[in-house]
């Protein structure tokens, strides 16, 4: 089964480089017109984070497509750290903490991104095997969801700070129903 794992387009709180998980933000205007020039592989599966920015990249790339609205696919939960950049986090201890223990910690009031990683791979586990007579599934979610995934699946194997995706880019991938290979960068 080809794989195509896509993250959402371009925020207002993306731009300002701030940590945006739960808070549900629309497209802005940069990541709309960088979209509209994306050319992506036809699925004839598409499933989708319930966020705003991923159902709107959703309509962008794959027009008149109807999405399954996966929940266990939305971005983490930064808890006390949402909506703000690390400038603005650079006095906070529990930041640096977190930032010292390599982001495995969790959130203060937030997810465990442990937790986090786990929800994505057990819903994408579950689908891909809901769909495992489709030839070609796409994923439009968060680059978190994506890092996820592919630290879990890739082959070769890579940490999961190795997969970080730009907005508006993601993977290609072929998927025997237990590894991801042959990663294409979109």
């Amino acid at each position: 089964m080809k794989i195509t794992l896509i993250r959402h387009g371009m925020t207002p709180g993306n731009l300002e480089k701030r940590y945006i998980g739960r808070t549900d933000e629309a497209l802005c205007q940069e990541g709309r017109t960088k979209l509209e020039k994306m050319k992506v592989p036809e699925s004839e599966i598409l499933v989708v984070s319930p966020m705003k920015r991923c159902i709107q990249t959703a309509e962008i790339l794959f027009p008149g497509q109807s999405p399954e609205i996966c929940e266990e696919m939305r971005e983490c939960d930064f808890g006390d750290f949402e909506n703000r950049t690390s400038e603005e986090l650079s006095n906070d201890r529990r930041y640096q903490n977190w930032i010292d223990s390599n982001g495995e910690m969790q959130f203060p009031n937030g997810e465990l991104p442990e937790d986090f990683r786990n929800r994505c791979c057990k819903a994408f586990e579950r689908i891909t095997k809901q769909y495992s007579n489709a030839k070609s599934m796409a994923f439009v979610v968060h680059g978190g969801t994506i890092m996820a995934l592919m630290s879990r699946f890739s082959e070769p194997h890579k940490d999961y700070y190795n997969w970080m995706t730009g907005n508006a880019s993601g993977w290609i991938c072929e998927y025997d129903g237990h590894v991801l290979t042959k990663p294409e960068k979109i």
